[in-house]
C-alpha cells in the first residue's frame, strides 16, 4: 500500500529511541498516523513540528497497518507560530480540535480552511487576538457540523424569524431571535453576531467571550464529556488573553 498526499502536522510521540510516530490532517485521507524513522533527528525534528505543511509519502504492507511515512516540507510555519501566546495558543487549539476527528476519514473543509488560516497566521501581518479566535468559534461551528452535532442557527425555533437571531438553545442548539426569546433570555446562550454574519456585528472581547461560551456548551456536552476529556488548555489561554486585553483597554 502506498500514497502520496499533503498534511498538517498535529503532532508527534517517541517511539524507540531515535523515531516517531507522526500524526497528519492530511488533505484527502484526513487524520492519519504513520511512523517516521530517525524523526527525532536534527535534520527532521523542526520539520515535524505542529503547524508545518508536508508533502508526506505513507507505506504499509496492509492498509490497516501502522505504516511509514517518508516527509519533504512545504510550509515550515511553526517557527513563526510559537514566537507569540495568542499565535502559539491558537495553533495549540486547532491541533487539538483536529484531534478529535476520527481517523483516517476525509474532512477536506477543515482541513483547507485551518491550512489557510496558518498560513495568514504565520504572514508578516498576522491577524490581531481577536481576529484569530473569531476564526477559531467560526471553525468550532464547522467541527460540530462535521461531527454530527451541527447547531440550527438559521432561523428562530420560536418564531420562525430569519432575522436579529440573538440566542441559541442550550438544549436545542436552534436559534432564537430576540423577540422570540423575550421572558426566557437567562436560559439562553447568547448569539455572537458575527458568528452568522450580522451586518455591523463586530468581534469584541464580549463578543468573543459569547462565542467561545456557545461553542464550548456543545463541545463540553457532546464531545468531551462522552470521551471523559477536557477542553484543550490553549482554548482557555485564549480567553485569559482576551481578557486581560479588555481589562488593559
Amino acid at each position: 500500500m502506498e500514497w502520496i498526499d499533503q498534511g498538517i502536522v498535529l503532532g508527534t510521540r517517541r517511539h524507540g529511541e531515535v523515531d516517531v510516530v507522526l500524526e497528519l490532517m492530511t488533505a484527502s485521507r484526513g487524520r492519519h498516523l504513520g511512523l517516521v524513522r530517525g524523526g527525532r533527528s536534527r535534520r527532521l525534528a523542526p520539520v515535524l513540528q505542529p503547524g508545518n505543511r508536508l508533502q508526506a509519502v505513507w507505506r504499509a504492507r496492509l492498509d490497516e497497518h501502522l505504516g511509514y511515512y517518508t516527509v519533504e516540507p512545504i510550509a515550515l510555519r511553526a517557527a513563526q507560530l510559537f514566537e507569540t501566546p495568542g499565535l502559539l495558543y491558537a495553533l495549540q487549539t486547532l491541533t487539538g480540535h483536529l484531534g478529535l476527528l476520527a481517523e483516517r476519514e476525509s474532512h477536506p473543509g477543515l482541513y483547507g480552511a485551518v491550512d489557510l488560516a496558518l498560513d495568514s497566521f504565520a504572514g508578516t501581518s498576522p491577524p490581531e487576538l481577536f481576529e484569530l479566535c473569531a476564526f477559531i468559534a467560526r471553525f468550532e461551528l464547522a467541527l460540530l457540523d462535521e461531527l454530527g452535532l451541527g447547531l440550527d442557527l438559521s432561523q428562530c425555533a420560536r418564531t420562525g424569524m430569519r432575522d436579529d437571531l440573538a440566542y441559541v438553545s442550550p438544549r436545542s442548539g436552534r436559534a432564537v431571535s430576540r423577540a422570540g426569546a423575550v421572558g426566557y433570555e437567562d436560559r439562553l446562550l447568547p448569539l455572537a453576531g458575527f458568528m452568522v454574519g450580522r451586518h455591523g456585528s463586530n468581534n469584541g472581547p464580549a463578543e468573543i467571550r459569547d462565542a467561545f461560551r456557545l461553542t464550548g456548551h456543545f463541545l463540553q456536552r457532546d464531545i468531551y464529556a462522552a470521551r471523559a476529556i477536557s477542553e484543550p488548555t490553549a482554548r482557555k489561554e485564549l480567553l485569559a488573553l482576551v481578557d486581560r486585553l479588555d481589562r488593559a483597554e
